[in-house]
């Protein structure tokens, strides 16, 4: 898997690191037991700070995304990613609250919101990007 940063965006580095493992989950390149760089070594290599990797590390374990062990490393979850429960819902609706208020701000309809949230998804079916 390809990590892809931009030190321009207004994003934090370690979210965007969290996003594009998220995301390679999504898409199925990374499966669960797959290891993952160490923080040291994937610091170097994409040039960031080791603190840096080590917040997106352990908020991705937190989420239960990933794993880390002592001996065996850092790994995506060998059982797979938790499926989504009451809070995860909660959480999501609390996340895509301002995007809906922007949208009809912005002149968006409904029809047009859903329609862009169902490409996405579909992009992680297999569909075209």
């Amino acid at each position: 898997m390809l990590i892809n940063l931009d030190f321009e965006s207004d994003e934090p580095i370690y979210q965007q690191l969290v996003h594009q493992i998220i995301d390679g989950i999504a898409r199925k390149e990374l499966q669960p037991g797959d290891s993952l760089p160490s923080v040291r070594s994937l610091a170097s290599d994409i040039g960031i700070n080791l603190h840096t990797v080590n917040k997106a590390y352990q908020q991705l374990k937190q989420e239960g995304f990933i794993q880390i062990h002592r001996q065996k490393g850092v790994v995506i979850h060998p059982e797979g990613v938790p499926k989504a429960d009451e809070d995860y819902k909660k959480r999501l609706i609390h996340h895509l609250r301002p995007y809906v208020a922007e949208s009809i701000c912005r002149e968006v309809s409904e029809a047009e919101f859903v329609e862009l949230c169902k490409s996405i998804y579909k992009t992680y079916q297999g569909g075209h990007s």
